[in-house]
C-alpha cells in the first residue's frame, strides 16, 4: 500500500488549498463553522501563540478538555511547531491529573473549568498553588518542575493562567517563521501521547507518531468508503484513539466534514444528524441505546446516514439491526484494537454481513498483519484455536514514554505488538475476540485497570487486602467490584469505601459493587483466580437480593 508519508500539517494545508471555503468543523448546537482555509489561519495564530509563551519542538502540551471547539485548534498548532499533543481523561481527580502531569513532564498545561463533579481550576490551583501567586510564562512549581505555563481554554481570566484569545492575539502580530519549523519535521516525530495501563498497572504514555495515526486513521475511513462528501457526526470524546483518530484523521484525510458533539447527549446527537445531514454516525452500543430509545427518536429524519463505527465492546444483535434498520446506518462497521496500535488492528467492512458485524471484529486493516499466537509457545495459532490476538506494521506505537523495559514487554523482538487479548480467526479470515489475558475491565467503552485501583484502596488503613474484578452488567457490559478482606478488628461499609474514593479517582472507577470476603478464589499454587470473582460477585448480589442492571 502507499503510506501517508506527511505531518499532520501538512495533510491540513493541503486540503487548506484544495478545499478552502469547504466546512471542515462544526458545532450544530451553536451553528459555529470553520472552512479549512478558517481552521488552518486559527491553527498558524495559536502555533505562534504557543511558540512565544515558550512551547518548543519535543515540548508535551496537555488537554484537559471535553470536545470544545479549540480543542482540535491545540492539536494542529502544536503539531505545527513540533510539540506533543498529551491527552487528558476528562474524568480525571486530582490524583490522577498529579500522576500524568507528572509522569507526561507537561510543559504547557490548557483545560476548561471542568466537567459533571470535576473543576479541573481549583483542582490545578491545589495541585499547583503558586500558580495563583505567579507571572504568567514565570511559573516555577516545586511538584511540577518542567510546568512551565498553564492556558485556559476560554475567555475568562484566571490567575496565573493565559487564555486562548491571548495567545490568538499574541500570535496574529509575531514573526515566527513557521514554515520553517514544520518543514523540519519529520512524519516519525511522536505527534500524540495517550495514557492507558497497556497491559498491566498503572497508565503509561502510549507514543504515537504522525505516520502511526494519519495511516491507521486514512484507513479506518477507507473501510468506510470515507469521501470528501463525507459528513461525520462524532460524539465520542477527542482524548480517546477513537475520537481522535477513528474520527478526525479518518475524516481530515479524506477532506470531510466533522459534526462534533462537545458532551454526548443523545438529542443533540439525532438533531445535529438531522440539521447537518450526516452521513456517518460513531459510537459506543450504550450511544446508539440511547438514542434508539430516546422519547423524541422518531420526530427525526435520519435518512442521510449510511456508515459510521461501533466500537468499545461487544454490540447485542438487537441493537445492531436497530442501528441498521430504524438509522439508515446499512454500511455500519466494527472495529477493535487498542491505543498501543495506533488503535485500529481490525475492521469489519461496509459489505459484511451482519453476522460478521455482530460476531467478528472484522479483518486486519491494509498493510497491517494480524495474528494469533499461543501465549505461552509464541507459536502462531490454526484457525479456529484460540491464542493472543497481536500485530505488526506502521501502526504499531514508537513506545511508552520513559518506559523502555515495559515497551519490550509489549512489542517482541521481531516487531509484534501483544494486545493481551484472545481471540480466533475464522475460516474467512474475520477475528473474533473471546477474552483477555490482561487484567482489565471495559465498562460502556472505557478502559479500566484493576491494579490501579486496588493501588488506591490499599490505602485505607483498614484493608489486608483487596482485589477487583468486572461484574457483568446489561447496561455497560461490566460494572467495577471491589472484593476486600478486612484486618482483623476493623470495619467498614460499602458507603465508606465509596466515600473514600469520590474526588480522588475518576467517577467510572469508583466500584460499583463492594464486597466483604474472608478469602478470595485461589489455584493449587496459591495465586487468586480473578476470573472467577465475577460469578462469585453475582451470586453475592443474588443473595443479598440487589437486581444487577
Amino acid at each position: 500500500m502507499n503510506y501517508i508519508e506527511k505531518t499532520l500539517f501538512q495533510v491540513l494545508k493541503e486540503n487548506a488549498e484544495r478545499f478552502p471555503d469547504k466546512e471542515f468543523v462544526i458545532y450544530a448546537d451553536r451553528n459555529l463553522r470553520f472552512t479549512y482555509a478558517g481552521f488552518l489561519e486559527r491553527v498558524d495564530h495559536l502555533a505562534r501563540g504557543l511558540y512565544s509563551i515558550g512551547v518548543r519542538r519535543g515540548d508535551h502540551v496537555g488537554v484537559w478538555a471535553t470536545n470544545v471547539p479549540d480543542w482540535l485548534t491545540l492539536l494542529f498548532a502544536s503539531a505545527r511547531i513540533g510539540a506533543i499533543l498529551v491527552t487528558v481523561n476528562t474524568n480525571y481527580k486530582t490524583h490522577e491529573a498529579e500522576y500524568l502531569i507528572k509522569d507526561a513532564d507537561i510543559h504547557t498545561l490548557c483545560l476548561i473549568d471542568g466537567y459533571r463533579d470535576c473543576d479541573y481550576v481549583e483542582m490545578t490551583y491545589e495541585l499547583v498553588p503558586e500558580l495563583k501567586e505567579a507571572a504568567r510564562g514565570a511559573l516555577i512549581s516545586e511538584r511540577f518542575p518542567q510546568l512551565r505555563n498553564v492556558v485556559f481554554m476560554g475567555p475568562e481570566k484566571k490567575s496565573g493562567m493565559y487564555n486562548i484569545p491571548e495567545l490568538l492575539l499574541l500570535g496574529s502580530y509575531q514573526e515566527i517563521d513557521l514554515d520553517a519549523i514544520t518543514a523540519s519535521l519529520d512524519p516519525n516525530d511522536v505527534v500524540n501521547m495517550q495514557y492507558t495501563s497497556g497491559t498491566t498497572g498503572f497508565p503509561k504514555g502510549v507514543q504515537l507518531t504522525h505516520r502511526n495515526i494519519l495511516n491507521n486513521g486514512f484507513n479506518i475511513g477507507e473501510c468506510q468508503k470515507f469521501t470528501e462528501k463525507t459528513i461525520l457526526c462524532l460524539p465520542v470524546p477527542l482524548f480517546h484513539c477513537f475520537g481522535l483518530v477513528l474520527g478526525i484523521m479518518a475524516l481530515y484525510t479524506h477532506a470531510g466534514t466533522v459534526v462534533v458533539i462537545e458532551n454526548f447527549d443523545p438529542l443533540l446527537v439525532l438533531a445535529s444528524v438531522e440539521k447537518e445531514r450526516c452521513t456517518a454516525l460513531y459510537g459506543v452500543p450504550t450511544m446508539f441505546i440511547a438514542e434508539l430509545n430516546h422519547p423524541m427518536f422518531s420526530l427525526f429524519d435520519l435518512s442521510s446516514l449510511r456508515t459510521g463505527i461501533m466500537a468499545g465492546s461487544l454490540c447485542p444483535v438487537e441493537v445492531m439491526q436497530q442501528v441498521i434498520d430504524k438509522m439508515n446506518m446499512k454500511d455500519i462497521t466494527i472495529a477493535y484494537g487498542l491505543t498501543e496500535a495506533s488503535p485500529v488492528m481490525t475492521q469489519t467492512r461496509t459489505s459484511d454481513s451482519l453476522e460478521v458485524k455482530v460476531h467478528t471484529v472484522g479483518r486486519e486493516l491494509p498493510g497491517i498483519e494480524v495474528t494469533v499466537r499461543n501465549p505461552e509457545t509464541g507459536e502462531e495459532c490454526p484457525v479456529g484455536v484460540q491464542g493472543e490476538m497481536c500485530c505488526r506494521g506502521y501502526n504499531v506505537m514508537k513506545g511508552y514514554y520513559k518506559r523502555p523495559q515495559e515497551t519490550a514487554e509489549c512489542i517482541d523482538a521481531d516487531g509484534w505488538l501483544h494486545s493481551g487479548d484472545l481471540g480466533i480467526k475464522d475460516e474467512n479470515g474475520n477475528y473474533r475476540i473471546t477474552g483477555r489475558i490482561k487484567d482489565m475491565i471495559i465498562r460502556g467503552g472505557e478502559n479500566i485497570y484493576p491494579r490501579e485501583i486496588e493501588e488506591f484502596i490499599y490505602q485505607m488503613p483498614e484493608v489486608r487486602d483487596v482485589q477487583v474484578a468486572g461484574i457483568p452488567s446489561k447496561k455497560y457490559g461490566e460494572e467495577v467490584g471491589a472484593f476486600i478482606i478486612l484486618n482483623e478488628g476493623a470495619s467498614l461499609d460499602e458507603q465508606d469505601v465509596k466515600s473514600f474514593c469520590k474526588g480522588k479517582i475518576s467517577r467510572h472507577k469508583i466500584p460499583k459493587y463492594v464486597f466483604f470476603v474472608s478469602e478470595f478464589p485461589l489455584t493449587g499454587s496459591g495465586k487468586i483466580q480473578k476470573f472467577k470473582l465475577g460469578g462469585i460477585g453475582l451470586k453475592l448480589l443474588e443473595e443479598a437480593g440487589t437486581e444487577v442492571i
